[in-house]
């Protein structure tokens, strides 16, 4: 089904809706499953591989970057493709009032296609932290930030067009996902992909607010934190690990990007591991 992505996001603000499970599952290469949804609609929100979903005979592909949303009590067919583990973020919700406008959300599937988004990758990580935690506050936070993440999705999927700039800014920012951990420069990166700095700059702006520079920082910074709340590795090992030889600047430019440096904030993190939360949104 095709949808309007402003429609779309006119019913969202009208409907009385609420988050009713969130889980993170991964299958390995050759994976096959066929069933139904659960009794609620649902989000995937792909984090790594690729896999098709066939709801009611209508395929999808799924991979970072694209979306899919399945209605309730609807005939699926899963099958992991490639070689490589298929990850995903499932986030079912339960509408709680009757919806007013022509189509049912429990029973419609469409494709959405954000493209890569930092902010939209941080909002589901933090998602996740926070579905796992008790009820009281951290149940309101949850409400309150799986609507921050429809926003960034429906956000980033208007400012989607199908020009060449939209192909060349997914080609770029894959190659710096996969390979931020090497000596990566601008100039390298408009040589690579045959045009000038200023161009790979006016693309970079265009789908993320900043230039290509700041947004490797960024994807470097946040592995990096990731890094430091679930190892024991060394700041001097964890620097080398996202590409900086050098552990004294690595710590000045993640106490810029998140107000405290790397030892801080792994004793911290210890202690109170949702104490950073506006840092880890806000990029």
């Amino acid at each position: 089904m095709k949808i309007d992505i402003n429609k779309l996001a006119e019913h969202f603000a009208y409907t009385s809706f609420r988050v009713e499970q969130v889980s993170q599952y991964g299958h390995d290469p050759g994976k096959h499953c066929d069933g139904y949804t659960e009794s609620f609609p649902g989000f995937v929100f792909p984090l790594k591989g690729k896999a098709e979903f066939v709801f009611n005979e209508t395929p999808y592909l799924l991979a970072p970057g694209n979306v899919v949303h399945g209605g309730a009590n609807m005939k699926l067919n899963r099958k992991v493709i490639g070689d490589s583990r298929w990850e995903y973020l499932l986030v079912h919700y339960r509408i709680c009032a009757p919806e007013r406008t022509s189509y049912s959300l429990t029973k419609t599937h469409f494709q959405l296609s954000p493209g890569p988004s930092l902010r939209l990758t941080e909002l589901l990580k933090l998602l996740r932290r926070l579905s796992r935690q008790p009820g009281g506050v951290t149940a309101f936070q949850t409400e309150t930030l799986f609507r921050c993440v429809l926003e960034e999705l429906f956000v980033s999927v208007r400012n989607q067009s199908n020009d060449g700039d939209q192909a060349l800014f997914r080609q770029i920012s894959n190659y710096i996902h996969e390979h931020y951990m090497d000596a990566l420069t601008v100039r390298a990166l408009a040589e690579q992909n045959d045009i000038n700095e200023n161009r790979l700059f006016y693309v970079f702006k265009k789908y993320t607010g900043m230039g290509p520079g700041s947004y490797l920082i960024t994807y470097r910074l946040n592995q990096a934190r990731d890094c430091l709340s679930t190892t024991e590795a060394p700041i001097g090992e964890v620097a080398a690990s996202v590409g900086y030889a050098d552990a004294l600047y690595f710590s000045r430019l993640f106490k810029k990007q998140f107000g405290v440096s790397p030892i801080q904030f792994r004793s911290h993190f210890r202690n109170n591991p949702y104490g950073f939360q506006d840092g880890s949104i806000h990029i």
